[in-house]
């Protein structure tokens, strides 16, 4: 977090997809008077202990604490992804859904109905949970968890802008 300080001057819009969206709120958690917005696209707070632990079997728990990791099919690679027990252990002492989260400055919530890999209960759950004067949650019809089709990217440009103003 000290980097940010070093790198920029004055209020920030910190934008965030999946994992970067955990990370953009982490990071407004921690430094509140440097952000000015926040967007998250597709964002996924808690996902090592929400998704990943909670969606582990018996055997795969298992093996991630007996051998310190286990490796999962990726949809986007032919290599499997290979989750530590490292990951999910420092993830939970980076939870942000478990105790009060302000965020006072606009935050715009992006989610594609598409999306297999965040579901659209996390986002409505971020919404629930967090604090703040302006905090709106935009899903897209048939948006993938990249949200990169020329129609998101041109959503996504609206929101940056509107966050901006």
């Amino acid at each position: 977090m000290e980097i940010v300080s070093a790198l920029t001057d004055g209020p920030q819009i910190i934008v965030g997809s999946s994992m970067g969206g955990w990370i953009a709120l982490l990071l407004a958690r921690h430094m509140p008077k440097r952000v000015k917005g926040l967007v998250g696209i597709a964002a996924a707070p808690d996902f090592t202990e929400d998704s990943m632990w909670n969606g582990f079997d018996d055997r795969q728990r298992a093996v991630l604490l007996r051998d310190g990791q286990i490796t999962l099919p990726s949809e986007y690679e032919d290599s499997p992804y290979i989750i530590t027990r490292r990951l999910i252990e420092d993830g939970r002492t980076q939870l942000v859904l478990r105790s009060p989260l302000s965020l006072p400055f606009p935050v715009r919530l992006l989610q594609g109905t598409a999306d297999a890999s965040v579901a659209q209960s996390v986002p409505l759950r971020l919404l629930e949970h967090a604090k703040s004067p302006d905090m709106r949650l935009t899903f897209v019809k048939g948006a993938d968890h990249s949200f990169s089709s020329p129609e998101c990217l041109m959503i996504l440009a609206e929101v940056l802008g509107e966050v901006s103003r």
